[in-house]
This record gives structure tokens, C-alpha cells and sequence, in this order.
């Protein structure tokens, strides 16, 4: 039978039939790509470039995956990576949710301009940056070390303040109020109030950091020179040689580099969601 929805609007099943016709149909075209990598990394070079395309392997080619490990030095390329990942989430983390707590929580003057002047510095695109950034670190003598890769996330995201300060704008004022009126101070308000309840925000905030550095590539390629540094990003690279490319390993270390990141979306994703769905509730 036909229910009512929130809106008041009629929804039958013929109509919760064809969402799921149009989700299911949309979503194979996102799948695809993650299956046919993964179908890949267990081919023969020849079986790739086959036409008709074949899904299926005949043989499965798992050594692609323990060569893959061997022709590079993955572990090793995977610990720096973490130490990025890492470093990168609690930059982030604490700078941004710091930087939104002033500007949503605390009344004081110039607040509103200095926000959409941080807001404006979104339209600038890296690459204007990009050269500055490099003579400054290369002044600090800081090239080939992970500092270029680190520290600019403790300085606060434009787009993680804005996010955190849509999450924190609607916590109930009436909160901070009473625990001022208790004798609190900002920061045991900040610590104590605002980041338990903000714990979505802050996973939807740790996740976007994570990937974006677990991927990133042009940072690395930028800063590191010391092959004993590089990162996943830059070890994929080493696959293509000067006249051949190894498909088969290519696939693999992709296939192992992306499965992390889907298996923590999986485990976050609840808290992703109610995060990024609650941060623009209020304006």
C-alpha cells in the first residue's frame, strides 16, 4: 500500500521500484572501473588488451600480486605513506576544528569578513601557490623531508574550517552558555563540549585527509628525492620502465594501494555520512 513520506507526498512501490532500478543501474557504471582493475591485476598482459574485452581471466595470475611486492619496495613505500596519512589527520584535525571553533562559537569583531576572506582563498588553485610554497620550503632547507608533505596541514584547511563551522553552528548555544556560566574556559569548552558532539564532522574530516594524502602524488613528486622516502604514488610510477610497463604488477599495487581506503570508508561511513548530510543544517 502507498505510504506517506515526511514531505507529504504519495510514494508507491512502483515508484521505490524504479529508484532502485536507477540506483542499481547508475551504481555499476562506478563499479565497473574497481572490478575491471581488479580483474586485471590477476591477467596476463596479453588477456588486457584483448578485444572483445574478456571480464574473466581464463587463468588467474596471483603471482602478480607477490611480484608486485618484490619489484618495488611496498612495505617500505606503505609505512611513509602512513606516517603522512597520520601526521596529516591530526594537522588537520586539530588546526581546522580549532580555527572553526573561533569563527562559529566566539563573537568578535571582524569575524564574518576574515571567514569569507579564508573561504576566498578556495578560488586560488594550487598550482598558483605552488612555486612560492616550493622556494619557502627549499629556504628552510627542507626538500626531501616530510616536512613540506606535513606541515602545511597544521595551518587549517579552508574547506575543513568551513565544514566544521557548519557542524559546530548547529550545537545548541545554549550549551557553551551553561558551561560558561559553570566557570568553563574556551578551550575546556572546545575539548569537553564541542569535539564529543562533533565526532561525525571530525570522522568526515579525518577521512577526506586521509585519502587525499594516501593518493596524492604531486607532493611527493615535488619534494622527495631520496627513493627510500617515496610514498605508494611515487612506487607506482617505478612500474613503467623506459620502453615497457609491467600491467599485471601496475594493477596489483593499485588494487592493494585503493583496498584500504575502501575498507575504512566501509568502517566510517556511517559517521561520513551523518557528517557531511548535518554540517550544512545551518547556515
Amino acid at each position: 500500500m502507498p505510504k506517506n513520506d515526511t514531505s507529504g507526498m504519495r510514494v508507491t512501490t512502483t515508484d521505490k521500484c524504479l529508484a532502485y532500478f536507477f540506483l542499481l543501474a547508475g551504481s555499476f557504471f562506478f563499479i565497473a572501473p574497481f572490478f575491471w582493475l581488479l580483474a586485471s591485476s590477476v591477467k596476463s598482459t596479453e588477456e588486457m588488451f584483448v578485444y572483445p574485452p574478456q571480464w574473466i581471466p581464463k587463468v588467474f595470475h596471483w603471482e602478480n600480486y607477490t611480484n608486485a611486492m618484490i619489484f618495488i619496495p611496498f612495505w617500505s613505500y606503505t609505512k611513509n605513506t602512513l606516517i603522512i596519512c597520520v601526521w596529516n589527520v591530526i594537522g588537520n584535525v586539530l588546526s581546522a576544528s580549532l580555527v572553526a571553533y573561533g569563527f562559529s562559537r566566539i563573537r568578535w569583531k571582524g569575524r564574518e569578513f576574515f571567514f569569507y576572506l579564508m573561504l576566498g582563498t578556495m578560488i586560488l588553485p594550487p598550482q598558483v601557490t605552488m612555486i612560492p610554497v616550493f622556494i619557502i620550503f627549499r629556504t628552510i632547507r627542507a626538500i626531501d623531508t616530510y616536512i613540506p608533505l606535513i606541515l602545511p596541514s597544521f595551518f587549517g584547511a579552508p574547506f575543513f574550517v568551513f565544514l566544521l563551522r557548519q557542524f559546530f553552528r548547529g550545537i545548541p548555544e545554549s550549551l557553551s552558555e551553561a558551561a560558561r556560566i559553570d566557570g568553563c574556559s574556551e578551550f575546556r569548552i572546545f575539548f569537553r563540549l564541542i569535539i564529543p558532539l562533533s565526532v561525525p564532522a571530525l570522522v568526515t574530516v579525518a577521512l577526506f585527509t586521509f585519502i587525499g594524502s594516501w593518493v596524492d602524488f604531486m607532493g611527493p613528486l615535488i619534494y622527495l628525492q631520496s627513493p627510500e622516502k617515496f610514498t605508494l604514488s611515487l612506487g607506482l610510477q617505478q612500474f613503467q620502465g623506459s620502453h615497457t610497463l609491467e600491467w599485471g604488477m601496475l594493477m596489483a599495487a593499485s588494487a592493494m594501494m585503493m583496498l584500504p581506503i575502501v575498507a575504512l570508508f566501509f568502517v566510517a561511513q556511517k559517521a561520513f555520512i551523518r557528517g557531511i548530510v548535518t554540517s550544512g543544517l545551518k547556515g
